[in-house]
């Protein structure tokens, strides 16, 4: 595909989440999505009817912290639908992590809805690492509150975030 003047069009992904917190299993995500695409946008969902851990901002700062080595992948947010976000940054395809059948299911339905809403955008799967098909942000925030050791789950900084976070809760 080119643009109207002939040059190649950029290949535009959005890995959407809530990433509350980021894990191991999303930075996979974003680093094997990082190489498919031209630019990699890592959108926090900003959800008003969750109550999450971390703020919008702090989600973006341990994702822009942890990603800093790769100079494809921008970090954003939104509150709006993902393919009115989608639009507005002229990307066209939505990557998302598959850790299980239940999660295949689900992502399918959405991977359906957003092809309704707009056509022109995909969906890619990818498949998580096996190390890391167990891993969730809710399991990570469970072993964090009770002060277990989440140091293979979370990269170091959101690891030190976490501690931070439930020290200030106690």
């Amino acid at each position: 595909m080119t643009t109207p003047t002939g040059m190649p069009k950029q290949r535009v992904a959005v890995y959407p989440g809530s990433f509350d917190p980021v894990t191991c299993g999303h930075l996979d995500i974003i680093k094997r999505a990082a190489k498919q695409f031209d630019h990699l946008i890592v959108a926090v969902l900003n959800n008003s009817s969750k109550n999450p851990l971390f703020t919008v901002e702090e989600r973006k700062a341990l994702l822009t912290e942890i990603t800093k080595e790769l100079p494809n992948v921008t970090i954003d947010s939104f509150r709006d639908l993902l393919v009115n976000f989608m639009r507005s940054r002229n990307a066209d395809c939505i990557v998302r992590g598959i850790r299980s059948v239940t999660d295949f299911e689900y992502e399918l339905q959405m991977a359906s809805t957003n092809h309704q809403l707009d056509g022109e955008i995909e969906t890619i799967f990818m498949m998580t690492n096996p190390k890391y098909s167990y891993l969730s942000s809710s399991i990570v925030k469970e072993i964090a509150k009770f002060k277990g050791n989440v140091k293979d789950l979370v990269p170091d900084e959101v690891r030190e975030a976490l501690i931070a976070k439930y020290a200030d809760q106690d």
